[in-house]
């Protein structure tokens, strides 16, 4: 408890670096330029409402990311908070990018309709024990061992979109369940100890997590064709980017803290892996179609020993 306590009062009594603040913030504004275009650019041009406005849901994800990041680096004694409020969004934005596929197809109706057909659910022969057959949804190793092959259909929409689903309700229910734990300061962010909420719940959500994204990645595959004309891939890879490899960063971050292994001048006047997590995001929002090509590249910059440019001194 006395760790605890002192760990809260470094907390509150912790500014981050001018250095740090300048450029996070910098990047954070451009950031929210960028967004606010594309945004307004969407509602100058409100044509198809079905689409656009899932669409809307999973772009305003960007500055939620950049504003509550940077809030949380400026005050990292709420970071627990910011990335509370952070999580529940994007379990919200994933339900948005499911949604908006959806309406790309014409809606639930329409989409029930083509998986049916693609799934020849009108056909009275037998399944094929080919899974690469069409219509049938094949699970990659080691998935295929623990699952069997998936026939397209309603009962294959409705998997899927109880797999989203099922992470926004675990996410909300898990960000008010740390909310109470920090109340306690028995949650202990970032850190792995039998006596904590925070590795629990890690392995909760992270398995949760997982499902959805595989849920959206076979509905990807089983839709790709018809979605053509949305380039799907390149939203999907972005979305997963900013989505999946967000939480395993900050898993990463915390272990490597544990262990540590955080050793740069910039990770040691960061101080907290909160506030490195934080300055990290507002960094990588910048260019979320490049998300994945940057992400582990800055978090070598931290891990590494090399000294500080010599005006961030």
């Amino acid at each position: 408890m006395k760790i605890t306590e002192q760990f809260s009062s470094g907390l509150l009594s912790y500014s981050p670096p001018t250095w740090a603040t300048l450029i996070a913030g910098l990047f954070v504004v451009i950031s929210l330029t960028l967004s606010m275009f594309l945004l307004f650019n969407h509602l100058s041009a409100y044509k198809n409402p079905e689409e656009q406005k899932f669409l809307i849901g999973v772009i305003l994800m960007v500055p939620c990311y950049a504003i509550e990041s940077y809030v949380s680096l400026v005050n990292p004694s709420i970071s627990v908070d910011c990335e509370i409020l952070r999580d529940c969004y994007e379990a919200f934005a994933m339900y948005c990018f499911g949604r908006y596929l959806v309406a790309c197809l014409g809606g639930e109706e329409r989409t029930i309709e083509f998986l049916e057909k693609q799934g020849g659910s009108c056909s009275s022969e037998p399944l094929l024990h080919n899974v690469s057959e069409k219509g049938v949804i094949k699970h990659p190793f080691p998935m295929n061992y623990i699952l069997s092959p998936w026939k397209l259909g309603q009962w294959f929409y409705q998997l899927i979109k109880i797999g989203i689903v099922q992470y926004m309700i675990i996410k909300t229910v898990t960000a008010i369940l740390a909310v109470v734990l920090e109340a306690f300061n028995v949650y202990c962010e970032g850190e792995f100890k039998l006596n904590c909420g925070y590795p629990y719940m890690a392995v909760v959500l992270n398995f949760s997590q997982s499902w959805a994204l595989y849920c959206l990645v076979q509905f990807y595959a089983a839709t790709k064709d018809e979605l053509a004309h949305i380039k799907p891939l390149a939203k999907f890879l972005v979305f997963k980017s900013i989505v999946f490899l967000t939480w395993w960063q900050g898993v990463a971050i915390a272990l490597l803290y544990t262990w540590g292994l955080l050793k740069s001048p910039i990770a040691q006047a960061l101080q907290f892996k909160s506030s490195i997590q934080d300055f990290i995001i507002c960094i990588e929002l910048l260019q979320t179609h490049k998300f994945f090509q940057h992400r582990w590249a800055l978090l070598l910059l931290f891990t590494s020993t090399c000294s500080l440019p010599s005006h961030m001194n």
